[in-house]
This record gives structure tokens, C-alpha cells and sequence, in this order.
């Protein structure tokens, strides 16, 4: 789920001194074809959450039908949205999310979007922490989180984590391209692990045809205690809006502003369909043999939700391998992660070095992985990390395709010298607040009102920016 490859943007850095062209377009010399996007969304959405995504899955009672059907479709509409809003958008100006935001924003407002994103990529990365610490905790006995935890375990549980937490932060703090050239040079290995779990999982599980696979699921079942049933409408926009602020929150701009042109935007396809297809069902695949164990059907009858731990599931389906893998696709996305939420801090503090705030953003990440609750409910921390953040794309979208047509100045903070557009500020707050309310009011799937908020924030957006700009804000 989460992208390691994203060399983080924030603004203010120049040109000469880091050559990603953050505050201009970038130049036709460096734009890249399809190869260089293909292998780079195919490996980096094979991440440590797959292991812990994929059970949960099982966790909701889903069907054959809603998890196969239901990942095809949600995946496409997120292949859909990277292609046709994100890539078009991204080679029209060529600019990273944060410049872009700015223009329209102003600084102050990129500054507040700054210090979300970095505290939420802090506890994303905490999950990856989380999920590393089940794989070390083996050797130890440790043990392991179970489905519905929430505080520290015990005292091993928490040196692992501190431990792992401290190491991911310092090598974090070095700098990003040491921890991206190694992610992507393990995430080859990361993808393989995926695909030998399942192919073992099918043969403990005495899968040899199609229908056999089916079965594994079959009609579904009752959701395990804390959880809510999953349909087939849970899983298509869930699996759409999972990298909800990478498309519609167009956070990829970053990424995608060096394509040659927008028809490279379809090779995310790769990334939805190895990543988030093939290695979720092979997570699901190696949870479905621990569940038929006669320990967890113990814990079952009594009432108990049994342990979604990704070390111990993958060690039993393919020994020291798992461990490794699991270990591995933790670290290869919490060091990027945590390097990215230490620049967005550095938006902030402009005077700390990016050593400190690095392993400052390392330790609340660390303190959010002593938790278990963020792993074991990552369903819902990735709805609500999406709910979150994607509004901010609809402005961006908004801006470019209908600000000329309602007679609205197109870059308005740019052109004004604003520094806090109060109109998306507004359209941010009000579209949040409206649907986050109707939620929990009507205890409703976050994933369910993603989609209306960030419609209603970019019509939101043209009303207040035709009322300000006419007023002169």
C-alpha cells in the first residue's frame, strides 16, 4: 500500500540545492517513459502492510465473490483515477504536490497540510514498525499482538520495537537515496516472498483447481469480534481509496510530473495488480491455513479474535524466508516514510537540520508502534488517512479543470501574494466536518463518504473562491 519511491518535495528547497525542481516545472530533458514507472509501482506496493492487509480482510467475514471481484474492480478505479486525474494533471504543469498546493494555498495553508501529513505518514510508518517487530519477536518467544490489543504486550514487545523504531530512524535520518536504492533493490525479493506464500498456502490448504480456490472463502462468514462485515461495496472502495492521497489527493504529481506524457499513468496498474491484488489475497491465503488450525478454532468458539501477526503467519508458510520478508517489507517502507514525515516537518521548523527532525518524526512513529491498535485496525487508519488528505486533491483537480469556467482565478495565492486561501480552507473544513459527521453518526465506513467529500470540497472550493476573490479576500 504505502510508496517507498517518492523523493519528498517540500517547498521552499531550490533547485541548486537538491536537483528535484521543486518550485519549477520540470525540464523536458528529465522526463521518463513507462519503463521507469512500471517496475518502480509493481515493487513498492508489495509493503509490509500487504502481510497485515490481506488477513484483516479475513478478519471482516468477506466472500469469495466480494474479496476477488471486488479487489479487480476497487483496483481499477484507483488505476482510473492515477491515469485520468493525477498523470494528466501531473504533465499539464509538471510541479510537485506541495508547489502546486502553494500556488493555490499559499504557504501558511501548505504549512498546516504539511504538519497532517507528516503526523499521519508517522503512524503509518509505526504500523510498518509493528509489523517488523513480529518477525524479530520469534526468535524471543515473544508474545504477539493479538486482533484486538491495543496497549504493549509486555516488556520484549517493547524493547523490539524501540530497538527497530531506532535503527529504521537512524538510518532514515541519513538521507532518502540510501533507503530508496535499497528498498527497491529489495522489493524484488519482497514480491517473490508474497508469491511463494500463497502458492504454499494453496497446497496446505489442498487447493488444486479453481473452485478449490474459491472455497477458501465461499460465502463468507460472521466478521471476528471488533470487526465489521465486509461487503462486496466495503471492499471496491476501499481498495480504490487505499492510496486515496497518492490519485485523488494527487499526491503522485510528484512522482508522475517526470512522465513523457499522461498515458504513463496506467502503469499503476502494477502496482494495484502485484501489490494490492496478488499480494493481499497470498496474505489472506496464509491467514486462511492459521485459522484452521485447532488452536484458533479454539479461540473462536470461546469468542476470541485470533492474531493477525504477519511474522509468525509467514514463518509457518515459508520458515526463515517469511521472517526475512516480513522484516524486510517493514523497513523498506518505514525508512522512506519516516524521511518523508521528517521533511514535512522541516516545513515548520525551516532551522532544524534534517537529521533532527528525521528522527524526530523516528520517535513518534516508534511510540506509535509500541501500539498494536494501528496494525491490527490498519483497515480503518488507511480509510481515515484517505478521508483525511484526498480533499486536498480536489482542490488541485478542481482548480485545473473548472476554475476558468465559474470565473475563478486559476493559482490564486501565486497571483495575490496570499498566504492562507481562506476559500479552501473553508471547503476543506466544511466537506470534513459534514461527512466525518454523517459517519459516525450513522455508523458509516469511511471509505463509503471519501468519495462525496472530496466532491463536496472541490465544489465547495469554486463557491468560495467566486465569493472571496470577488471580494478580494
Amino acid at each position: 500500500m504505502e510508496q517507498t519511491y517518492t523523493e519528498e518535495e517540500i517547498a521552499g528547497h531550490t533547485t541548486s540545492e537538491s536537483g528535484e525542481y521543486e518550485r519549477e516545472a520540470v525540464p523536458r530533458s528529465k522526463w521518463k517513459g513507462w519503463k521507469s514507472f512500471l517496475g518502480m509501482y509493481a515493487g513498492e506496493h508489495a509493503a509490509g502492510t500487504e502481510f497485515v492487509i490481506g488477513p484483516l480482510f479475513l478478519t471482516t467475514g468477506v466472500s469469495a465473490f466480494d474479496l476477488i471481484v471486488g479487489l479487480l474492480l476497487g483496483n481499477f478505479l484507483a488505476v482510473l483515477s492515477w491515469r485520468f486525474l493525477t498523470a494528466e494533471i501531473a504533465v499539464k504543469y509538471r510541479l510537485t504536490l506541495y508547489y502546486q498546493l502553494e500556488k493555490i494555498c499559499g504557504k501558511r495553508l501548505v504549512t498546516l497540510y504539511n504538519v497532517a501529513n507528516g503526523v499521519l505518514f508517522c503512524f503509518l510508518a509505526g504500523s510498518m514498525i509493528t509489523i517488523s517487530a513480529t518477525a524479530v519477536g520469534i526468535p524471543f518467544n515473544m508474545e504477539m499482538p493479538r486482533l484486538t490489543d491495543t496497549m504493549p504486550n509486555g516488556v520484549t514487545w517493547v524493547v523490539i520495537v524501540i530497538a527497530i523504531g531506532l535503527v529504521i530512524s537512524l538510518i532514515a535520518a541519513r538521507g532518502y537515496d540510501m533507503v530508496s536504492k535499497a528498498a527497491n533493490w529489495m522489493s524484488p525479493f519482497i514480491v517473490l516472498a508474497f508469491l511463494l506464500c500463497g502458492i504454499v498456502a494453496l497446497q496446505q490448504l489442498g487447493v488444486s483447481d479453481f473452485s478449490g480456490f474459491w472455497d477458501v472463502w465461499g460465502a463468507g462468514s460472521d466478521p471476528f469480534p471488533g470487526q465489521i462485515k465486509f461487503t462486496f461495496w466495503h471492499v471496491v472502495l476501499w481498495s480504490w481509496f487505499a492510496n486515496a492521497a497518492m490519485h485523488i489527493g494527487m499526491s503522485d504529481l510528484s512522482v508522475f510530473r517526470f512522465a513523457r506524457k499522461a498515458s504513463v499513468g496506467w502503469t499503476s496498474a502494477a502496482g494495484m495488480y502485484v501489490g494490492h491484488y496478488m499480494a493481499w489475497i497470498a496474505a489472506a491465503l496464509i491467514y486462511a491455513v492459521y485459522l484452521r488450525s485447532p488452536e484458533v478454532q479454539t479461540m473462536l468458539a470461546q469468542g476470541e479474535a485470533p492474531s493477525v501477526a504477519p511474522g509468525p503467519l509467514a514463518y509457518n508458510t515459508i520458515g526463515i524466508f517469511g521472517i526475512i520478508a516480513v522484516i524486510l517489507a517493514g523497513w523498506t517502507t518505514a525508512n522512506p516514510t519516516i524521511y518523508r514525515a521528517g521533511l514535512a516537518f522541516q516545513a515548520v521548523m525551516p532551522k532544524m537540520s534534517t537529521f533532527k527532525v528525521t528522527l524526530l518524526a523516528g520517535g513518534i512513529a516508534t511510540v506509535a508502534g509500541l501500539f498494536p491498535a494501528i496494525a491490527m485496525k490498519l483497515l480503518d487508519f488507511v480509510a481515515l488517512y484517505g478521508f483525511i488528505l484526498a480533499p486536498f486533491g480536489a482542490i488541485i483537480v478542481f482548480d485545473h479543470f473548472f476554475a476558468t469556467r465559474c470565473g475563478i482565478r486559476k493559482f490564486y495565492a501565486e497571483k495575490t501574494g496570499v498566504s492562507f486561501n481562506n476559500a479552501v480552507f473553508l471547503a476543506w473544513l466544511v466537506s470534513f466536518g459534514v461527512f466525518y459527521f454523517v459517519a459516525w453518526k450513522f455508523d458509516i465506513f469511511l471509505s463509503f463518504v471519501t468519495l462525496p467529500t472530496w466532491l463536496c470540497c472541490g465544489v465547495l472550493f469554486l463557491v468560495f473562491s467566486r465569493y472571496y476573490q470577488k471580494k478580494g479576500q
